[in-house]
């Protein structure tokens, strides 16, 4: 391709929506340009990154006997209740884009297909001889993001590879399963990138076990926790480990305390001299059922350590039957303007114990008239602790779990992993931490959308069996751009050679210079010709200029036919390295294909 008739503008200054490197730069160097909020348009050179990329998951996903094919991206709403999900994606999360058509047909954008291809295997699959299956797609997805930030990491439509396989057992799923944790890290590898697979939560997908695949990036939304050792990872969401021990209270005997100003656990600490460890704080969350019901949960938990949400909601969602409910809508911490809808005298918050009393909750049809209360692992153990007193200003010091407060019957494991943490499997291994951006996530999910869904196969036996799922997920544009936040420098982009838009540029740095144009005319033929996807920057610009924009953009060799050319030489500087070395004009092509097939291999 000739540079002087592409569709291509750099920028020299950052764009004021963009607040992360890969993003700044993607939209200067002309791959990107904003539509609206979250929605991006590709352009020639980001299309060709993304086809490469996609072309890479294809090889793999097909190598492993998995079959391509193309789902509808509108979606009957009708198909989302079956599996019980239209309230959770279009209320509790609120990401799918929901609409009615003209027959009023309740319809969704599809942010992910395990309704539409539960539906045709379904229909489509009647005994355990057509088993195991497997199905993926390469297609646009839809996520109706609160904030959408940072390009393509976090857009509002995005392209996705989704695949989704059918077993007659667990034994099945689990063979695929680790098919795809080798093919998802055979394509991160052969992207040319820096990435951990961890254990991860499987969130609103739902199923057993899920792993995520990391690439390792400081601009990192998750924040990744590991061992040296290589035997743990897992996203912070899901990491578990050992917490230090908790020191020997000073307190011997029971006895309640002005504490002034001291509704933080620091502040407390610093006013009793004594340790966080010896701290039971109650946290308080408001979660919301899909039918309705409002329950306050009361978390008690040890004072140096912090409630995770996503393990906190995990744990209500298997309390849901207790109120007649499915899932939990919703989870916050309730500000004073959510208090006031349900609370019949003023809570002293900072100040709560245990066993804050119930008559604070005011009566109503959609609230329930109980605190669940809930203890945390880590404050079981505690003896002599201090805790609130129910009172502003005042703690309690000395208590003791079944003597001044009862220890609450359900015993949870909410609380967050955190960098030095004493390591499960190890606790010689202390957590280490890094930041990932997540690009792929494969779950089992069991017979969750089989079973209601109604999806059956007639076993070996003749039994109506459900099927055993799995699910697959790599986020191809979210992976491109990836690339580009774990490698960049001061001049711009520095793409993995084999998702690079093209393997090298040639910069003409005088288009007057009869000699220059010539020996550029023919290597740009020959090297394109011999498979070197090759750009000719033939634009009437100065040099300067020309050598900007080829660093800006990324492309993995830079070929010059300037000064050198009277020794019968160009000079080839890698972007990576800023390396440059003079070559042969008739060893060009050669060389270039040696360092393209060891950058790839």
């Amino acid at each position: 391709m000739r540079l002087s008739q592409m569709l291509f503008v750099t920028l020299r200054e950052d764009p004021a929506e963009a607040e992360i490197p890969s993003h700044k730069l993607l939209l200067r160097a002309g791959y990107i340009r904003r539509i609206g909020s979250g929605i991006y348009a590709y352009l020639p050179l980001m299309w060709r990154v993304l086809k490469k990329v996609s072309q890479i998951v294809r090889e793999e996903m097909d190598a492993t006997g998995a079959q391509e094919c193309l789902l509808p991206q509108l979606q009957p709403a009708d198909l989302w209740r079956e599996s019980g999900r239209w309230d959770t994606y279009t209320q509790a999360e609120g990401i799918m884009f929901a609409m009615t058509d003209r027959q009023q047909r309740e319809l969704g954008l599809g942010p992910t297909h395990e309704e539409v291809i539960t539906t045709i295997a379904k229909d489509m699959i009647r005994s355990y001889r057509q088993l195991p299956l497997h199905l993926y797609q390469i297609q646009t997805k839809f996520r109706d993001e609160i904030r959408p930030r940072f390009g393509l990491m976090r857009g509002r439509e995005f392209i996705m590879k989704d695949g989704y396989s059918f077993h007659t057992n667990e034994e099945s799923l689990k063979k695929t399963y680790q098919d795809m944790a080798q093919a998802y890290s055979n394509m991160l590898r052969r992207s040319g990138l820096q990435f951990r697979a961890v254990d991860a939560d499987s969130g609103a997908i739902g199923g057993s076990g899920s792993q995520e695949f990391m690439v390792l990036a400081e601009a990192g939304e998750d924040e990744v926790l590991y061992t040296e050792d290589g035997q743990y990872a897992a996203n912070v969401e899901k990491a578990v480990s050992m917490p230090a021990d908790a020191e020997l209270s000073p307190f011997a005997t029971f006895e309640k305390r002005e504490t002034p100003g001291t509704e933080t656990i620091d502040k407390l600490c610093k006013f009793l001299k004594c340790s966080p460890t010896q701290v039971v704080k109650n946290v308080l969350y408001q979660a919301v059922y899909d039918n309705g019901m409002t329950v306050l949960v009361l978390v008690s938990i040890r004072g140096d350590q912090d409630v995770n949400q996503v393990k906190l909601l995990n744990e209500l969602t298997k309390l849901a039957g207790n109120y007649q409910a499915k899932t939990v809508l919703f989870l916050t911490v309730p500000d004073a303007e959510a208090q006031r809808k349900w609370v019949a005298k003023s809570l002293p918050l900072g100040y709560m114990a245990p066993d804050v009393a119930d008559d604070y909750i005011a009566g109503s049809k959609d609230v329930n008239s109980k605190f669940l209360r809930l203890v945390d692992r880590t404050a079981v153990d505690l003896t002599n602790f201090v805790t609130g007193s129910n009172e502003s200003g005042y703690h309690v010091v000395g208590a003791n779990w079944n003597k001044e407060f009862p220890l609450p019957a359900t015993v949870v494991g909410v609380r967050t992993a955190k960098k030095g943490d004493r390591a499960v499997h190890n606790p010689e291994q202390t957590l280490q931490s890094a930041r990932g951006i997540e690009v792929g996530h494969i779950f089992q999910l069991g017979t969750k959308y089989s079973q209601a869904m109604g999806a059956t196969y007639t076993s070996e036996q003749g039994e109506e069996m459900p099927f055993v799922m799995g699910c697959y997920g790599v986020g191809v544009s979210r992976l491109a751009q990836s690339a580009v936040e774990q490698s960049y420098d001061k001049d711009g982009i520095i793409w993995p050679v084999a998702i690079a838009p093209y393997h090298a540029i040639i910069s003409i740095p005088n288009i007057s210079d009869a000699q220059q144009v010539e020996v550029a005319e023919k290597l740009y033929a020959e090297l394109n010709q011999s498979g070197i996807e090759t750009l000719l920057d033939d634009r009437d610009e100065r040099a300067g200029v020309k050598f900007k924009d080829a660093d800006l953009i990324g492309i993995p060799y830079r070929i010059v036919p300037g000064r050198s050319l009277k020794a019968g030489k160009v000079e080839v500087v890698e972007r990576a390295t800023h390396k440059s070395q003079e070559i042969l004009i008739d060893e060009v092509n050669s060389t270039l294909k040696q360092w393209i097939e060891a950058a790839i291999n």
